[in-house]
C-alpha cells in the first residue's frame, strides 16, 4: 500500500477510535423515561421486530407527532436484535454515529482535497459534546440516521456534478428520500448543496439559474415533506396566544447565538432548555448584532475565503426549520438541533485557522489535538449523564434555571423507583414554575394517593 493511501486509512482508523473510545460510557447506558417509551419500551408495535404488519404499521405511523418510517424500521430492527437489552440499542445509535464521521471525513475529502482538514472537522463532528444528545438517546436515533442519508447525498451529488447523468441524479434524490424518512429536517439538503456547489464544488461558473433549476425537484421533496411534517405536527403546535411572534422572533435570534455559543464553548449542556415567557430586549438586540456583525464579516470575506460564508450560512440555514419560528414542544433550543448544522460551523473554524496559521503548522496540530482531546473528555463526561432518567434531570436541573420539564421528569423517574417524598417535591417545584400545569398537578394528586400513610 502506498503512503498516500495508507495515510487517509490511519486518519480513519484513528477517528473510529477516538469516537468509539468517547462514546464508551454510552453503552452502559438504560433507557430514560422521555420519549424511549413512545420509540421502544412501550411500543408494542416496535417491539414485534420487523415483520409485514409492523412494518406497514411504520409506513403509516405517527410517533411523537412525526412521520419517520425508517426510523420506525431500525428500532424495530433493534427489538428483533436485542430484545429491550438498551445496550443493543445504543450500541447501533454509536455505530451509526461512527459511520456519519467516517463518511464525513471521506466526502469532504472528496470534495475538497484536504486531507488534514477534513479530518479536523471530522473529528470535531465526532467528540463535539454537544451531539451526545443525538447519539446516546436512544429515542433520538432519528438524528443519527437521517444524517447518514444527508452525508451519502452529499456524496452522490459531488459524484453527479464531476459526472453528470439521470442514474447519479436519481441517487442524490433517493438518499434525500430515506432521510427524510428519518427525520425531516432533511428538508434543508437543497440549499446546503447549492451552498456547496459555490464551494468547494465552485460551479458558480455553470450560473445561478441553472444552479437552481437543477435543485427544484429537490424542493419539491423538501416542500411535500414539510406539508407532511405539518399535517403529522398540527396538535402539538404552539398556538399564538401561548407563544406570540414577538417572542418565537426573539428566540430565534436568542437561541442562534446560545448555539454558536454552546458549539464553541460546551457548557451546561441540558437535555431540555424551556422557552421563557419573556425574553430580556437586551439579549435580543445583542443576539441580533452578534449574528449581523458575523454575517458581515462572512460576505466581506467571500471571495478570498468562501469557507466562511458557506460554512455560516450552512449553520444559518440548516437550523431554520427547528429556530422555533413554527413553534413544536415547549423547548427553546435543544443541543440535538446541532447534529448537522454544526458541520458548515466546523467547516468555517477549521479551514480559517488553516489559513491564517500556514507557517505554525505544528502549534496548531498540537493545539487542535488538545481540543479535540478536551471535547473528547467532554463527550465521555456528557454520555454518562444519559445513564438513567434521575441522572439526567438532576443534570439538567443543576445546569439550568426555571426547568420544570426537568422537574416533571424526574418527579416520574422517582416514581418509578418508589420515592414518594422525592417525587412529590419535584412535582410541587415544577407547579411553583408553572401554577397551571395540569401534569403536574395530576402528578402530584396521584402520588400523594400512593404515598404510604403513617
Amino acid at each position: 500500500m502506498t503512503p498516500g493511501r495508507r495515510l487517509p486509512l490511519l486518519l480513519g482508523a484513528a477517528l473510529a477510535l477516538l469516537t468509539l473510545a468517547a462514546y464508551l460510557p454510552a453503552l452502559r447506558n438504560g433507557f430514560v423515561n422521555l420519549d424511549d417509551g413512545l420509540y421502544v419500551t412501550g411500543n408494542p408495535q416496535v417491539q414485534q421486530g420487523i415483520t409485514r404488519a409492523s412494518a406497514a404499521w411504520a409506513l403509516t405511523a405517527n410517533v411523537a407527532n412525526n412521520w419517520h418510517p425508517l426510523t420506525l424500521l431500525s428500532h424495530q430492527l433493534d427489538c428483533q436484535l436485542f430484545g429491550l437489552e438498551p445496550a443493543g440499542h445504543h450500541a447501533t445509535s454509536l455505530l451509526l454515529h461512527l459511520a456519519n464521521t467516517l463518511l464525513l471525513f471521506a466526502v469532504l475529502r472528496g470534495m475538497t482535497g484536504a486531507l488534514w482538514r477534513s479530518a479536523a472537522v471530522a473529528a470535531l463532528f465526532a467528540v463535539h459534546p454537544a451531539h451526545v444528545e443525538s447519539v446516546a438517546w436512544v429515542a433520538e436515533r432519528k438524528d443519527v440516521l437521517s444524517a447518514l442519508f444527508w452525508i451519502l447525498a452529499m456524496a452522490a451529488w459531488t459524484g453527479y456534478t464531476r459526472r453528470p447523468s439521470p442514474g447519479r441524479y436519481l441517487l442524490a434524490a433517493l438518499m434525500m428520500i430515506l432521510g427524510l424518512m428519518a427525520k425531516p429536517m432533511v428538508v434543508t439538503l437543497p440549499f446546503a448543496l447549492l451552498l456547496v456547489d459555490v464551494w468547494p464544488l465552485e460551479r458558480r461558473g455553470l450560473g445561478w439559474r441553472r444552479l437552481i433549476v437543477e435543485k427544484l425537484p429537490l424542493l419539491a421533496l423538501s416542500a411535500a415533506a414539510s406539508l407532511v411534517t405539518l399535517r403529522f405536527q398540527r396538535t402539538s403546535l404552539a398556538p399564538l396566544d401561548l407563544v406570540p411572534w414577538s417572542l418565537r422572533l426573539a428566540n430565534a435570534a436568542v437561541s442562534y447565538a446560545a448555539y454558536l455559543g454552546k458549539l464553541l464553548l460546551p457548557r451546561n449542556l441540558a437535555v431540555f432548555y424551556p422557552i421563557p415567557l419573556a425574553i430580556p430586549a437586551w439579549q435580543v438586540v445583542a443576539a441580533t448584532a452578534l449574528l449581523a456583525a458575523l454575517t458581515a464579516l462572512a460576505v466581506w470575506k467571500a471571495r478570498r475565503a468562501p469557507w466562511l460564508l458557506v460554512g455560516w450560512l450552512w449553520f444559518l440555514g440548516t437550523l431554520v426549520p427547528v429556530i422555533g419560528l413554527v413553534q413544536v414542544g415547549r423547548q427553546a433550543m435543544a443541543d440535538r438541533y446541532t447534529y448537522l448544522p454544526s458541520i458548515g460551523l466546523f467547516v468555517a473554524i477549521v479551514w480559517g485557522i488553516a489559513a491564517l496559521a500556514r507557517e505554525r503548522r505544528a502549534v496548531i496540530v498540537a493545539a487542535s489535538a488538545a481540543v479535540i482531546l478536551a471535547l473528547a473528555a467532554g463527550t465521555w463526561i456528557e454520555a454518562g449523564y444519559w445513564r438513567d432518567s434521575v441522572t439526567l434531570y438532576r443534570h439538567a436541573l443543576a445546569v439550568t434555571r426555571g426547568n420544570y420539564v426537568a422537574h416533571v421528569g424526574l418527579a416520574k423517574a422517582l416514581v418509578a423507583k418508589r420515592d414518594w417524598e422525592g417525587a412529590a417535591e419535584q412535582y410541587r417545584a415544577a407547579l411553583a414554575l408553572r401554577p397551571g400545569l395540569g401534569e403536574a398537578r395530576a402528578g402530584l394528586e396521584a402520588v400523594l394517593k400512593a404515598k404510604p400513610r403513617t
